[in-house]
Parts: C-alpha cells; sequence; structure tokens
C-alpha cells in the first residue's frame, strides 16, 4: 500500500516537473523574442535619428 502511495506521488512529482519546465521554455522564449524586437526597434529609430 505504501508504495502504491510512493508511487502516484511521484508520479504527481514528475508531471509537475515535466509541466513547469515547459512553461518555463515557452516563457524564456517570448523573453528572448521581446528583447530582439526591441533591440530591433531601437536600431531602426537610431538608424532614423542619423539621417
Amino acid at each position: 500500500m505504501t508504495r502504491i502511495v510512493l508511487l502516484i506521488s511521484f508520479l504527481f512529482f514528475f508531471g509537475r516537473l515535466v509541466y513547469s519546465s515547459i512553461g518555463a521554455w515557452y516563457h524564456h522564449q517570448d523573453k528572448v523574442q521581446q528583447q530582439q524586437s526591441q533591440q530591433q526597434s531601437s536600431l531602426i529609430l537610431n538608424e532614423a535619428d542619423r539621417e
């Protein structure tokens, strides 16, 4: 009985770990994309100021 409870607990723990890892990866990708778009827009603004 104890083994079953521990197995179920481990499955819940592992599932939450996988779920949060996927969410963190998507969040990281969004941050990188936002930074790249901000750098591009600031570069375009700087080039427009020079002209």
